[in-house]
């Protein structure tokens, strides 16, 4: 969430930001609750100092009646005081905790149709046979015995199909940490101070997206970035070992409550997946570099791997609550004649470090927040449709990635 300070600084920016994100919320509404608070925090405050004193007097000798009576009036005035400032804390951090990040000044405005285009690479085959058909003819991939055990939108993935997922994430994760990335296997689950920290809807609202454990403060990871933002909760972390590389692997479990059609189909969405997913903690000066960061090194894994794709700067009103600016990465499908989304990667700058007391120690011994940044590395189910959709030969067999033989046995076709 926000600091307050910022808010009351930037209430205008953060207003439009808020409405052009597509959120229902008064800041002006929320400045006047943080006034009252602040008034009654104030009186809380001298209350709690006049009853110091009296009690400072009344430990000199046999405190007077006057004193007695006065200390017995300021108790019941706290108490009720007291109450009062518990319930505005409780309501203006709710009020916080529903506003979104401000966003970059290059974000542009509108919805999904309005995102832009900023690069394309690759040559844009076409005449592919759609990725589950082709993956359910040759035996890789099973959705009806996974709908049998779990329900609709689970899976199994068999033989090749479920080598080339692990040769994808072996190539991406030695690569990343060529790069200097630190490897992680994370909680498959997190509690709600550090879901909520990370942008996620808090135990209790209705999310389409969040798998929730019934009688625990736990909810199920839709993504690697939810263990790794709260990794450094409550820390302070020297500048001079910023910033800080960290890769992280995890299935997701996601509800897709949503309608999406065709998009739906096979294992483009499904409610639970593999995925290598880059995070980076930095000072605030370092984060627009970082960010472009991660964007290159997603482009140089699908370079690699040799998938067609381009590059959007996301509009606002598609960007979620932490998001400053954020860029997808979308696949060419030679099936449905588009663009097709892939990886996504976003500079959250202290939203979500701010809610979690991530902070950084300056050289002069001064604190500031910390930044955090976040990128898919390899989202495997959909990295398969990618690569079903885009290496099939003539005669029908699917040409293996020339990066990710060594992890297939050297084997050039399947």
């Amino acid at each position: 969430m926000l600091d307050i300070r910022f808010i009351r600084e930037h209430a205008e920016r953060v207003q439009t930001a808020a409405t052009q994100k597509g959120y229902q919320v008064s800041i002006a509404q929320l400045l006047e609750l943080d006034d009252s608070r602040r008034t009654l925090q104030r009186q809380v405050d001298e209350l709690r100092q006049k009853r110091n004193e009296i009690a400072a007097k009344m430990k000199n000798g046999q405190p007077e009646k006057k004193l007695i009576d006065q200390g017995k009036q300021i108790k019941t005035e706290l108490i009720e005081l007291e109450e009062h400032l518990k319930k505005a804390d409780t309501e203006c951090i709710a009020l916080i905790k529903a506003v979104p990040n401000v966003t970059a000044d290059d974000v542009p405005l509108g919805g999904e149709a309005d995102s832009v285009e900023v690069k394309r690479w690759g040559e844009q085959p076409t005449g592919a046979v759609d990725h589950l058909d082709y993956a359910t003819k040759r035996g890789w991939v099973d959705f009806e015995r996974g709908a049998k055990v779990a329900g609709a939108k689970f899976y199994y993935l068999k033989g090749d199909l479920a080598l080339l997922e692990n040769a994808v994430t072996q190539f991406a994760l030695n690569f990343l940490i060529t790069k200097g990335f630190t490897y992680m296997t994370v909680p498959h689950m997190v509690n709600s101070r550090t879901a909520e920290g990370a942008g996620f809807a808090p135990k209790g609202n209705v999310s389409d997206d969040q798998y929730f454990v019934e009688g625990e403060d736990l909810t199920l990871i839709g993504t690697a970035e939810m263990p790794l933002t709260g990794y450094h909760a409550d820390d302070i972390i020297d500048e001079k070992k910023m910033p800080l590389y960290y890769v992280g692997y995890s299935p997701c479990y996601r509800k897709e409550a949503g309608t999406y059609g065709k998009h739906a189909r096979g294992l483009f969405r499904v409610h639970q997946f593999n995925k290598l997913e880059m995070y980076i903690f930095c000072t605030p000066e370092q984060s627009l570099d970082m960010h472009e960061k991660i964007l290159s090194l997603e482009e140089e894994i699908w370079q690699a791997i040799g998938i067609p794709y381009h590059v959007v700067n996301i509009a606002a009103g598609d960007l979620g609550a932490p998001a400053f600016k954020k860029y997808d990465i979308e696949y060419w499908s030679p099936v449905d004649g588009t663009y097709r989304e892939l990886t996504s990667c976003s500079n959250c700058t202290d939203f979500q470090t701010h809610s979690l007391n991530i902070r950084v120690r300056r050289a002069d011994g001064s604190l500031d927040t910390a930044h955090s940044l976040n990128g898919t590395a390899v989202s495997l189910a959909r990295s398969l449709v990618a690569i079903l959709e885009n290496c099939q030969t003539a005669d029908g067999k699917l040409r293996i990635p020339e990066v990710l033989r060594p992890y297939m046995g050297n084997r050039e076709e399947i």
